[in-house]
């Protein structure tokens, strides 16, 4: 079974083809856990595909806003992605560190504001296991127009997803690992409760890749594992997950394999498991 939307990866090969065409830009989106111990900032400094900018999902975000890495306005969106040489007219190449998580967030905010992007299949890992050319020299883009235009039946908020507890009108889909979803692993940030939306499915985001590549499973196997995890194929989607990174990358596993309903919850548990009008479910 083949994707329906093979456009939204590219391969290493596609990349090493095509990586100084005009219309090309490679953007290193790698963002890491405070568990994992990785600087992605160091990292992008010691090596990173040529040409690549460094798209922080820290920065490019609402910093007003306590939560982590939320979406920012349109406006502040195309003013930071314009400095970076990112504009109308770009094919915008997306990949990091892990494979493909933070990648798949980057890659969501810019279908939201309307940009032509794509993930690069396996990321840096596959890259430099394949022997590519990596350099620590930062480009220096020029300024490009980036006209962002916000869709915003792709966004989920805290409101949204309260009124869907009770007319479940959407499915929900947690890309937490089970023992978070249970409730029986505490969350990694501090003060928030343990468990899950009420009536959400789950489905680790580790199960869209292939653990050895970290490449995107085939579409027989993305559909199987969404149809395991209880998952309509014919009903929308929200995905949620610990703060709207990983849940970006079932929003992208989604999409490959053609589904049109798809949005991101962007508070997510950060959001959800801090408040306290907020009903938690658990499992046995």
């Amino acid at each position: 079974m083949t994707y329906k939307n093979p456009q939204a990866l590219v391969s290493t090969e596609w990349l090493a083809k095509h990586h100084n065409a005009p219309d090309v830009r490679i953007v290193d989106a790698s963002w890491y856990l405070p568990s994992e111990n990785r600087d992605p900032k160091a990292e992008y400094a010691e090596r990173h595909i040529a040409g690549a900018v460094y798209f922080d999902i820290d920065d490019i975000a609402d910093t007003d806003n306590p939560l982590p890495h939320m979406l920012p306005s349109p406006e502040k969106f195309a003013s930071r992605v314009r400095r970076l040489g990112l504009g109308d007219g770009n094919r915008i190449i997306v990949y990091d560190g892990s494979g493909c998580v933070s990648a798949a967030r980057a890659w969501w905010m810019f279908r939201v504001f309307g940009g032509d992007v794509a993930v690069l299949d396996g990321g840096m890992p596959k890259w430099l296991a394949e022997g590519r050319p990596v350099e620590s020299m930062a480009p220096m883009p020029r300024d490009r127009h980036f006209t962002a235009r916000m869709n915003a039946m792709m966004v989920r908020d805290v409101e949204q997803m309260k009124a869907n507890v009770d007319n479940s009108r959407e499915q929900v889909i947690d890309a937490r690992s089970a023992g978070r979803f249970a409730g029986h692993e505490p969350e990694p940030r501090a003060g928030l409760q343990s468990g899950h939306i009420p009536n959400s499915l789950n489905l680790a985001h580790s199960q869209m890749l292939d653990p050895e590549t970290k490449t995107f499973r085939d579409a027989g196997a993305l559909r199987a594992a969404f149809e395991e995890a209880g998952l309509d194929m014919q009903a929308p989607v929200v995905a949620t997950c610990g703060s709207g990174v990983s849940a970006c990358v079932l929003a992208l596993g989604l999409h490959l394999i053609g589904h049109r309903q798809v949005a991101v919850y962007d508070g997510s548990w950060s959001e959800w498991g801090a408040r306290d009008d907020t009903p938690v479910a658990t499992a046995p």
